[in-house]
């Protein structure tokens, strides 16, 4: 494979059309081919693009009760993830493919080994053919997310090869695990991809520091999102009333290897941010520190990394 020593990236800040993945999907794709219109041959999408990152959303729970309400929200939610593969990745694939880019976004994706009961938080991972390449499942949804999401498992940690480097990618709060941070540098990513949730300025200190301490670039994508991009039965709630119009702020932003702004965090807007990455500064990076080679001691410290997939049911 070709190695390029240049690329030009997109980061797509933007908001989902809450709870309708069909709208989802067509608004996903008008964004991506705008990226590559714009020249990108990589473009990062932010969390749980399709269909939602539900924000706000309560699904009638609190300790030890759940509300019929609540259940049929999660059915809406449910109705409206997406099977991996299946038709919706076939269209994403296919306007990867148009736009000619290595495209990374956020999904909900339905289990399809047993019931299909179990919702995922993934980041699937789409070449410039538009073949799926991949998926990544968050490893571990953070508070009230663990009601609505299951946990992945070893299986689905991937770093792919591409003349632009090696891309992988963590989701949100499994960015302050550094247990799979190292699993990820191990495996050699370059371009380290972080589609998140998370619109706190404390954010920006982990996005800054995961990039100077792994030497890799990192693209953070957000979403920008409104209340009036909710359905309205949702929006008008009265747990909704004390909730700003601006649900999600964005701060997307792209970072060098040495943990420098090449992007500093966007913030009011759906927008898409490009940046033209020098991949020689990766070597260059390397230079005083590499977590896992001469600044490593595999004398003192050792990670065990279970790449198995886990199942319920072993058939003898």
């Amino acid at each position: 494979m070709e190695n390029k020593r240049q690329v030009k990236v997109a980061v797509v800040q933007a908001g989902s059309v809450v709870m309708d993945k069909e709208k989802g999907v067509e608004k996903a794709i008008d964004l991506l081919e705008q990226a590559g219109v714009g020249g990108a041959k990589i473009v990062v999408f932010p969390e749980a693009f399709i269909p939602a990152y539900p924000r706000g959303m309560s699904f009638g729970a609190v300790v030890g009760s759940r509300s019929d309400a609540g259940r049929k929200d999660f059915l809406k939610y449910w109705k409206n993830s997406i099977t991996v593969p299946g038709p919706e990745t076939e269209q994403l694939g296919k306007a990867a493919k148009r736009a000619g880019a290595y495209t990374i976004i956020g999904v909900i994706e339905k289990d399809q080994e047993y019931s299909g009961g179990t919702l995922y938080c993934t980041a699937l991972f789409f070449g410039p053919d538009g073949e799926l390449l991949g998926k990544h499942r968050k490893l571990k949804p953070t508070g009230s997310e663990r009601l609505i999401w299951g946990e992945g498992d070893g299986s689905t940690l991937p770093v792919f090869d591409t003349p632009y480097g090696k891309i992988g990618a963590l989701i949100c709060w499994e960015n302050y695990m550094p247990l799979a941070r190292a699993a990820l540098y191990a495996k050699g990513v370059q371009i380290y991809v972080m589609p998140t949730a998370d619109h706190r300025d404390t954010w920006h200190a982990t996005v800054r520091h995961v990039a100077a301490e792994g030497r890799c670039f990192v693209l953070s994508c957000n979403q920008y999102s409104t209340k009036s991009m909710y359905p309205k039965e949702i929006a008008e709630r009265p747990e909704f009333a004390d909730f700003p119009e601006e649900m999600t702020r964005g701060g997307s932003c792209i970072v060098d290897p040495l943990g420098n702004y090449i992007v500093e965090p966007v913030f009011g807007e759906e927008t898409i941010l490009y940046a033209d990455l020098d991949l020689d500064r990766i070597a260059e990076s390397h230079f005083d520190f590499d977590p896992v080679g001469h600044y490593a001691r595999p004398d003192v410290f050792k990670l065990t990394v279970n790449e198995e997939k886990q199942r319920v049911v072993e058939w003898g």
